[in-house]
């Protein structure tokens, strides 16, 4: 009698498969930081959120939009950006703009 099941798939080494591990959160920042560069023009300055969802990652970052002197007066957006599992951007979009020097109404 002649067994006609498959074997299972076996990968070899020339497979590409996913990471075995998430990405580590600096790996994400980077990612996110030069994607929403590329897409905007825009370098982000810093980050003042950062946390995991149920679809991925989100991330707050403040970029400056328009440059001037004094520094002070330059024009700063909020930019909420958020990321796939893997550190894919999948979306971004301004949430506020102020002037540098512009601290929070209370």
């Amino acid at each position: 009698m002649t067994d006609t099941s498959e074997a299972p798939h076996e990968p070899d080494k020339t497979d590409k498969e996913a990471p075995d591990r998430d990405p580590a959160p600096l790996e994400l920042l980077r990612a996110a930081r030069d994607q929403l560069a590329e897409l905007t023009g825009m370098r982000p300055e810093t980050v003042s959120r950062f946390e995991r969802t149920e679809s991925g990652w989100v991330l707050e970052a403040e970029v400056v939009e328009i440059t001037r002197v004094p520094e002070t007066m330059s024009i700063v957006a909020l930019y909420e950006v958020t990321l796939g599992l893997d550190g894919t951007l999948t979306g971004y979009r301004r949430l506020r703009r102020y002037e540098r020097g512009r601290a929070d109404r209370r």
